[in-house]
């Protein structure tokens, strides 16, 4: 019977851990539906960027209040899990405070009390995020599509951390051996005297209870991060990486349309054969994207690592002028249309059967996509490099060129473009007209 509770966490682990995997190969394949895109050059400079931006927090703290806030929550996000692992090892092998006898009391008691401290910190921040996100009425909390899920979510990860660091600390404050040996108690020291009282199998009944339900609100958290915008925490890392290195401005140019030209230019090929006598690499592409499969992938992970913080929409210059146009909606848009797809193959074993939806018009609209003035504002704000320009312009591309439904003014200035050589109508033997004016 000693052995049930190291085989029931043993199977926790297991199953938590599986489940997680399972989640990550879905994610993984919903990339992978996006088209292949080269993102392997300048491989030292894309780990600058990452070890900058992911790691280093640079773009978060431009706005230095929630910057400064979200430092102490990564930093302790990330430190305080450390102690995870000894929690990992005793609940296999039924020990307690395993790293104790390694790391010897001063070294071990530096840790935890490390812990602790960044434990009351995250707290304290956690509160303050609660308070930004559901008291204040900043604006950019408050946009439409923040409404329901997106808006229970962000609060849901704050409760989250909430509740596991009051158990890690009430955990430490009712260990009484801990207490005692008086190491590495700065905060749990605290708390102790909420204690008083309680007989000492009660107080270890509590010590117990708090471990068991913090490694597995931990395994709970972990699984969660698939269905949450959080799911930025892993991701924010490879996206970064794979950011997209030319100047802000720069279009690339449509492959679809290049292949389109050479086959036009190519003297060999038959302009009137039949499609199915082209060679393959040679027939004409969708140009631009009207659905999630036309994408590429690094457009597909931008989408799963927005972190919806509204930072790309409080700047976006449509948004500010009451457009409908959002750039965060433009990804969550993005992502919730690939979660559709994704579940449609899982129902399909792994076929995508037409549903009859697609990206455009059932998720995003023309007049949002018409409204971006493509200033890049929102690529520059965004603090995990996320690009919703590139799929706007993509869309943009498919309407103008795939249903010829660009704007009467746009389609104006293509025509005097085609016929005139300038934007303006009239013609152009009339150009150098001013300089004879007096």
């Amino acid at each position: 019977m000693e052995y049930v509770p190291n085989l029931f966490f043993a199977l926790a682990l297991i199953a938590g851990i599986g489940f997680f995997v399972m989640n990550i190969r879905k994610l993984f394949r919903n990339i992978n539906l996006g088209k292949d895109v080269n993102r392997s050059d300048k491989k030292p400079e894309r780990l600058k960027n990452m070890m900058k931006i992911a790691l280093g927090q640079s773009k978060m703290v431009k706005r230095p209040l929630s910057g400064f806030l979200h430092i102490i929550v990564y930093v302790g996000f990330v430190i305080i899990n450390i102690e995870v692992l000894e929690i990992i090892i005793d609940g296999l092998l039924g020990t307690h405070r395993i790293f104790l006898g390694f790391l010897g009391n001063a070294f071990y008691g530096f840790l935890i009390g490390t812990f602790e401290i960044l434990a009351a910190l995250v707290f304290a921040a956690v509160i303050l995020f609660w308070t930004r996100r559901n008291v204040s009425n900043i604006k950019r909390f408050l946009s439409k599509e923040m409404k329901g899920w997106p808006k229970n979510d962000g609060n849901n990860i704050l409760y989250f951390e909430m509740v596991l660091m009051t158990l890690f600390l009430v955990m430490n404050a009712t260990d009484t051996a801990f207490q005692e040996a008086g190491i590495g108690n700065t905060i749990s020291q605290f708390i102790v005297p909420l204690f008083d009282g309680f007989s000492a199998e009660t107080i270890h009944i509590i010590e117990r209870t708090s471990w068991w339900i913090h490694i597995l609100g931990i395994l709970i958290f972990l699984n969660y991060l698939y269905y949450s915008k959080h799911l930025h925490i892993l991701l924010a890392f490879p996206n970064t990486y794979f950011a997209n290195l030319n100047p802000k401005g720069q279009f690339t140019n449509l492959e679809s349309v290049t292949n389109e030209v050479k086959l036009m230019m190519d003297p060999d090929a038959d302009p009137y054969a039949a499609a199915e006598e082209v060679a393959e690499e040679t027939v004409p592409e969708k140009f631009g994207a009207s659905d999630v499969a036309d994408l590429n992938w690094v457009q597909l992970l931008n989408a799963y690592t927005c972190t919806e913080c509204g930072r790309c929409t409080s700047a976006c210059p449509a948004s500010l002028t009451g457009k409908e146009l959002s750039p965060r909606k433009i990804m969550m848009d993005t992502r919730d249309r690939l979660e559709e797809v994704g579940r449609n193959m899982d129902i399909n074993k792994g076929v995508f059967v037409d549903d009859g939806k697609q990206l455009l018009n059932d998720y995003i609209t023309p007049e949002e996509l018409w409204a971006c003035t493509s200033c890049n504002a929102c690529v520059e704000e965004c603090p995990v490099n996320i690009d919703p320009l590139s799929i706007i312009m993509d869309m943009r591309r498919y309407l103008v060129m795939e249903e010829s439904a660009a704007p009467q003014e746009l389609n104006m200035m293509m025509t005097n473009i085609e016929n005139n050589g300038a934007p303006w109508q009239y013609n152009q033997q009339d150009r150098l007209n001013w300089a004879n004016e007096e």
